[in-house]
């Protein structure tokens, strides 16, 4: 089941958005910028702040199987460019269409609020999620191939169309 993230959802998110990062930076970057009693505050505090955003400036959706959270979604709007700021599926839960569903949901979301380009940026080293941004029709940014980046992420962007659109496709 796919919902909107309430309040009361924040400790069981910032918990799976650790235990989700934790499997592309370990070992790439040092543990205490992704983990930790710090990093988690930090991570709740974000979280708290993208689920009290108002609905025209983005949401967080919540992915949940039997009462458990399994997955977490953020985008938000601002300056007339859409971000998918986050999409987390908690790793006990991977290869079982928990991503793709959030995924839809999202752009389920995006094509209501008539939004029709949206941005993201992926963890370079994070290859299982450019594989499945891939599979959702995400497309690198041309700047990227052509410019020296200066940060450690890649952008992609996603062409969300009207609701003849498929998901998958972009198109």
């Amino acid at each position: 089941m796919i919902r909107t993230a309430l309040p009361a959802d924040l400790d069981a998110i910032a918990a799976l958005h650790t235990r989700a990062r934790a499997t592309y930076y370990r070992g790439r970057i040092p543990e205490d910028a992704y983990a930790g009693e710090a990093e988690l505050a930090r991570t709740r505090e974000g979280w708290s702040m993208a689920v009290a955003r108002a609905a025209g400036e983005g949401g967080v959706l919540c992915a949940e199987q039997d009462g458990e959270l399994t997955g977490v979604a953020a985008f938000r709007t601002a300056d007339g460019e859409t971000t998918l700021t986050q999409l987390h599926v908690d790793p006990v839960h991977w290869r079982r269409g928990t991503g793709a569903a959030l995924h839809a949901a999202c752009v389920d979301a995006w094509r209501r609020a008539g939004i029709g380009r949206v941005r993201l940026e992926v963890y370079e080293h994070n290859l299982r999620a450019q594989a499945f941004y891939a599979r959702q029709g995400w497309h690198p940014d041309p700047a990227d191939a052509d410019a020296e980046r200066s940060g450690s992420h890649l952008t992609l962007w996603l062409s969300v169309g009207s609701g003849e659109c498929d998901a998958r496709t972009g198109g």
